[in-house]
């Protein structure tokens, strides 16, 4: 019953059931669903209050404008009609007064009887539940606490041995490594390193020792925390069944489409029905899929020279045997142009660049762009420059 949380956690490790203390959140959820119980009543009362305004509002409404239609000079079906319509609203305002008091009477009354009989106190301590869900836990959680801070403890001295080792390593070998030091004070430094090696030694074997100690107990510290946990799951699954249960009496109470006296709302649906407009409708066609869209008509297009795509020869073999022109010849684009090659130029109609390189036999030029770039080009797609 308790909220899902939105976001993981950040550390999923130091948040999980297993840590030590973990297990509060399981202990917390009795006391979160003895308040969503309340919550749930005064949530519900609430909509009572509600319902009850309703009724009187439709009764006030149909008492001050039947004593009007009976002043109007109306007769026949039309009086008939219009007086249906109050009849129908004092009929849904008994409907909406009735649901007020079964909200409040039958499960208002249902839920909190339920409350005081699934959540016993004891004298100076809660809820009963709560109580024996973190004395369980807490017993079963003790021995493997324990452990695990010994465990810690040894990792700690296990690590430290590990750099204190490091430490001496690496003085031992700026120590070889200067000459102008006596042999005996290298000694000195092996010695320290041999024995933080030795140290290191031992406390991996104290922390290997306490690793096992609580591997091996965590499969009984599992087992414990799990029947706990799995008691506390029974008593959660029945007061969400009876919730549950709770919520489909209170819909069969709200749900009021089958009864008679809504009926009347279908005369807004029949209003609805009757503004269809068959003029808007056909409007609205016309403009969409018919005369009325929008066409581009027929124009005058120029024509574009098709790009003859054939395999040309690689960049530095094009152009062999063809005269390369000194300084180059300005040429203007005729048409736009997307270079599909790597070495082929791109350029805009009207952009003025120099040609460098007469057309070879299958319809390409060789030309250098404004900004620099060199490559090839379809010849019909500029003109000379005069």
């Amino acid at each position: 019953m308790a909220t899902h949380p939105k976001d993981p956690p950040e550390d999923v490790t130091k948040q999980s059931f297993w840590m030590p203390g973990n297990y509060v959140r399981t202990v917390r959820r009795t006391d979160q669903s003895f308040q969503a119980c309340n919550d749930i009543v005064a949530c519900f009362s609430e909509r009572a209050k509600v319902e009850k305004q309703y009724a009187q509002q439709l009764s006030q409404w149909s008492s001050k404008w039947k004593s009007v239609v009976d002043s109007r000079p109306l007769y026949g079906s039309l009086m008939r009609a219009w007086e249906c319509f109050f009849t129908s609203t004092e009929r849904l305002s008994a409907l909406h007064s009735s649901i007020s008091q079964s909200l409040v009477a039958e499960e208002g009354e249902r839920v909190k009887t339920w409350q005081k009989e699934i959540f016993p106190k004891r004298l100076f301590c809660g809820f009963r539940e709560t109580y024996d869900n973190r004395t369980s836990f807490s017993r079963a959680q003790k021995p493997w606490t324990k452990k695990l801070i010994k465990l810690e403890k040894a990792q700690a001295a296990y690590h430290k041995s590990c750099q204190r080792e490091q430490t001496a390593i690496d003085k031992e070998k700026q120590a070889n490594e200067n000459a102008e030091m006596s042999p005996e004070k290298k000694q000195k430094f092996t010695v320290a390193k041999e024995k933080a090696t030795e140290e290191k030694e031992k406390t991996k074997e104290s922390y290997e020792k306490m690793l096992e100690d609580v591997t091996a107990y965590t499969p009984r510290y599992m087992e414990e925390m799990e029947a706990i946990f799995d008691q506390s799951q029974e008593e959660e699954r029945k007061r969400i069944s009876f919730l549950k249960q709770a919520f489909l009496s209170i819909h069969r109470h709200l749900d009021i489409t089958n009864n008679e006296s809504v009926k009347a709302v279908y005369s807004e649906l029949h209003h609805t029905l009757m503004s269809i407009d068959e003029q808007e409708d056909l409007k609205w066609w016309k403009n969409h899929h018919g005369p009325g869209m929008a066409t581009n008509w027929p124009q005058i297009e120029e024509w574009v020279p098709p790009v003859k795509k054939m395999k040309r020869k690689k960049k530095d073999q094009k152009g062999t045997g063809r005269p390369v022109m000194i300084g180059g010849v300005k040429v203007r684009a005729l048409y736009d142009y997307v270079g599909e090659e790597g070495d082929e130029l791109s350029f805009k109609a009207g952009e003025v660049f120099l040609k460098v390189e007469e057309e070879d036999d299958q319809g390409w030029c060789r030309g250098v762009l404004s900004g620099g770039k060199e490559g090839f080009y379809p010849a019909n797609y500029v003109e000379v420059v005069e």
